[in-house]
């Protein structure tokens, strides 16, 4: 039996559209093709007619009404993201929608409420789940062997100066609806709930000449779950590592090539009795508390085609996943709800921090 291929329109050839989801797609012809692009550009135009063998148009509007498409990409500019994929979504297309999809929770509302309507997919761009050493992290947390995690550090930290279109509230910029939707996806999943966490939250502006933040500190906190510390900063010389978590039996550290993880076995540890009395040693002298435990150690390192292009790696992953839904109505593994989770979380940073941010515009109306 032939193999389906979807055929794909792509909204905006610049840094995502082109470089990211284009150059991708090309290289996947036994499951996807670019069938046309949309670009204001005449120069990009030309570009991906050469690149991808594609039609090119002007605007996104001609490329849905002169082509047969299965599905949408959405790689406008931030703050046309709502728009564009609530009117794809109303002309019955199926989206998918660079991050960050909205500003707020009640634009996402409205985008699942019109792709409830249509019946058409609704899929973000986080393809940041697939990250290799964030998949094994899942995978030793899962395992059990750390015990309960009582805290989960997760840093995406450089020292960098900007002062492009991203850096700015009116195009939807900053640090936290950007860089760190990614980095905040990954923790919600590890906080493991769809409830909303306590949030305490941080902002501030140090690299950047817009008047969004480019400095993020933020805990999310709940009833028996993991404290969340989250950082995402562009004044950090010395970022450390990425990853830290502790648990009840061990811990886990490393940065994206690399993992090292520390436990012991409850059921080897020594038998231990709570004493209200202070220890004294077989001699009577005062002393501590003291034991010796038998600690395994294990690593994982990112092996060479994950490495090599990891950033290529996670997008293949993420697409393949798309096409799973789209050909054989597999679950999405990655949900609009679950995205709306991360934008409840940063409304309320922005609310914390009125020094950055004034009271949010009226969100978009479909």
């Amino acid at each position: 039996m032939e193999q389906s291929i979807v055929t794909i329109g792509i909204i905006g050839q610049g840094r995502s559209g082109r470089d990211i989801h284009g150059q991708l797609l090309a290289r996947l012809p036994r499951h996807f093709r670019i069938a046309a692009v949309a670009d204001s550009i005449p120069e990009r135009q030309q570009l991906a007619r050469q690149e991808f063998n594609c039609n090119a148009y002007a605007t996104w509007q001609e490329m849905v009404e002169n082509e047969q498409l299965d599905l949408v990409v959405n790689a406008s500019p931030s703050h046309q993201h709502v728009p564009i994929s609530l009117e794809l979504l109303n002309r019955g297309f199926n989206v998918l929608c660079e991050k960050p999809l909205a500003r707020t929770s009640e634009e996402v509302d409205q985008l699942i409420e019109a792709a409830s309507r249509s019946g058409k997919m609704l899929a973000v761009f986080q393809q940041s789940r697939y990250l290799p050493a964030y998949v094994r992290i899942r995978e030793v947390i899962e395992s059990g062997v750390l015990g309960r995690i009582v805290q989960v550090d997760f840093t995406s930290s450089r020292f960098a100066r900007r002062w492009d279109w991203q850096t700015l509230q009116s195009n939807n910029g900053g640090s936290l609806l950007n860089l760190g939707s990614h980095t905040l996806d990954q923790v919600l999943q590890l906080f493991g709930s769809d409830q909303i966490p306590e949030i305490t939250c941080i902002m501030d502006r140090a690299n950047t000449l817009g008047d969004a933040e480019d400095y993020v500190k933020l805990l999310l906190r709940g009833q028996g779950r993991p404290t969340i510390d989250l950082e995402v900063s562009s004044c950090s010389v010395f970022p450390g590592e990425t990853f830290v978590i502790q648990g009840t039996n061990g811990g886990l550290h490393g940065n994206n090539d690399r993992l090292e993880w520390s436990y012991f076995k409850p059921e080897e540890a020594p038998v231990q009795q709570l004493t209200r009395e202070p220890l004294m040693d077989k001699n009577g002298m005062p002393s501590y508390c003291r034991e010796t435990l038998n600690w395994y150690k294990e690593n994982w390192e990112v092996n060479s085609a994950e490495g090599q292009g990891e950033f290529d790696y996670m997008t293949e992953q993420f697409y393949m996943m798309l096409y799973g839904t789209l050909v054989n109505g597999d679950d999405l593994a990655i949900t609009p709800q679950q995205v709306r989770q991360q934008l409840v979380v940063m409304e309320e940073c922005r609310r914390q921090n009125p020094q950055i941010y004034r009271p949010a515009q009226e969100s978009i109306r479909g």
